[in-house]
């Protein structure tokens, strides 16, 4: 007879869940408040989500990174890359949230599911990015997803329920790889924590056959990876995604999934690098520049302004992800700098979006955003043009511009890797991006204002939320030269701190 037992709740370490449990308890209080006393202004929500985010924040900065801390029956890992990761979602949900009380053009905000969901999909995440198990991983994957589809659909139109089933049929498929690659790995090495993974590839990589079946495990979680973060030929479902959801909510999907997924993409894919599994790592490498030169060429011949956009974030991520190949310590700090410093810049761009947004396609019979609908902003709302053409200039790579600091920093570490014909890849679809964002300064400042601009108000009164967000994103954009060194210090000791589950 097998006898008890015993777990104190010292040894569990809660403190590693604390974050989750902090969202996840918020997302259920404001379920209750809206069930006890229903029709409350959506304000009250707004204010409560940012309160609960700020303590999550805190929370998260308090935890422990030096030590690669694990908890809850060791399927919790706090390192330095969970922290900072968690600090960029949180940050980003931080500037998402007060957009709601910029105006009732987009109803969806009125409703307290909106933000039960949203702090249930940021748990999720937070899951994913603080976990060395497959398992975990997994349900954070799921559970960040199944709210982040339903956000979608909330929007309320015909094209945001149609991106809401694509993103919800794609998810799926990136589930089910993802499944199939995780059992192939347990079939491996009889365990679902990557440090015991690497710890049994180690020592079987030389039985026969071993090598095929990695591949086979090693393949299935890239192709479940290239859903998520939109690499090619798995990027397709974006731009539709994007384009039905609303301009913001589009924004905050390009950066804050994607960060959570890299993360997790650090974790398993330099763990097979680590073990000089190399096909991984040239599987990634064409991956990486198939996806950023492709999105280019399509970027190119956009009409709208936000599906450019879509294009233009399949095509960073890309960019980004030749880091992962990489598997430095100088690489992986490129990614959460270029994230850190491209977030505030895009969810600016497509908070512009929303500044624009008409509710009927006057100026496109097809689009919402033509580019032809920002013909002669400097005209009429030129305070916006010049913040926009800020947005583009930083997304373009042009110096001294936030998101330069974050391309030159990763395209240094590829040169430091030896990988100079990558750099120079990297660098000339940069060049190629810089024409169409570029497109877009040339209709705002260039361009005489078309008919239906001139006939209607097509530029909203912006009240102090936005004001304060889109300040506060050109202020990073424009100022970045004066962050760049400390938080590239700041990263890089998280990044050391953190072992990725090895």
């Amino acid at each position: 007879m097998l006898e008890p037992v015993n777990i104190s709740l010292e040894s569990l370490n809660l403190m590693t869940l604390m974050p989750m449990l902090i969202a996840v308890g918020g997302g259920l209080l404001i379920l209750i408040i809206d069930l006890i006393k229903d029709n409350l202004h959506k304000s009250l929500y707004v204010i409560l989500t940012v309160l609960i985010l700020l303590i999550n924040l805190g929370v998260t900065l308090g935890l422990n990174y030096g030590a690669s801390e694990k908890g809850f029956f060791d399927i919790m890992l706090i390192d330095g890359v969970s922290i900072i990761s968690q600090v960029l979602i949180l940050v980003a949900s931080i500037l998402f949230i007060p957009l709601a009380l910029t105006s009732k053009r987009f109803h969806e905000y009125s409703y307290p599911e909106f933000f039960a969901l949203f702090m249930f999909m940021i748990a999720g995440f937070q899951f994913m990015v603080s976990s060395d198990n497959l398992i975990l991983v997994f349900l954070g994957l799921e559970t960040a997803s199944l709210s982040l589809y339903t956000l979608i659909a909330m929007h309320n139109r015909a094209n945001s329920f149609e991106a809401a089933v694509k993103y919800f049929t794609m998810g799926a498929l990136a589930a089910a790889f993802f499944t199939m690659g995780s059992a192939v790995l347990y079939g491996v090495s009889g365990s679902l924590e990557l440090g015991q993974i690497a710890t049994a590839i180690a020592d079987r990589i030389n039985e026969p056959g071993i090598m095929i079946l990695l591949l086979g495990g090693a393949g299935l979680l890239l192709t479940s990876f290239a859903f998520k973060l939109s690499l090619f030929p798995f990027h397709t479902w974006a731009p539709d995604v994007y384009e039905g959801a609303s301009a913001p909510l589009a924004g905050y999907m390009s950066v804050v999934p994607k960060v959570a997924a890299f993360v997790v993409s650090m974790r398993i894919f330099e763990m097979f690098i680590d073990l000089q599994i190399l096909w991984v790592q040239n599987m990634i490498i064409f991956l990486a520049v198939i996806t950023m030169t492709l999105a280019n060429l399509m970027a190119l011949v956009q009409q709208d302004v936000k599906r450019m956009l879509a294009y233009s974030s399949i095509s960073h991520a890309g960019f980004v992800m030749v880091a992962i190949a990489l598997a430095t310590d100088k690489a992986n700090t490129g990614v959460f700098l270029y994230y850190a410093l491209f977030m505030f810049t895009n969810l600016g761009a497509f908070a512009m979006l929303w500044v624009s947004r008409h509710k009927d396609r006057i100026h496109h019979e097809r689009f919402d955003h033509p580019y032809e609908k920002f013909s002669g902003m400097i005209k009429i709302m030129p305070m916006g043009a010049i913040v926009m053409a800020l947005f583009m200039l930083s997304l373009a790579g042009v110096p001294p511009f936030s998101v330069f600091w974050g391309k030159i920093y990763l395209m240094s570490a590829t040169v430091d890797a030896g990988y100079i014909w990558l750099a120079v890849v990297m660098g000339l679809n940069s060049a190629i991006a810089a024409y169409y964002y570029l497109k877009l300064i040339v209709f705002m400042f260039l361009k005489e204002p078309t008919e239906a601009v001139t006939q209607e108000t097509t530029y909203y009164n912006v009240s102090k939320p936005l004001l304060t967000i889109l300040g506060f994103a050109v202020f990073v954009t424009v100022g970045s030269i004066l962050l760049v060194n400390p938080l590239i210090e700041y990263i890089s000791v998280m990044v050391q701190a953190s072992n990725f589950g090895i």
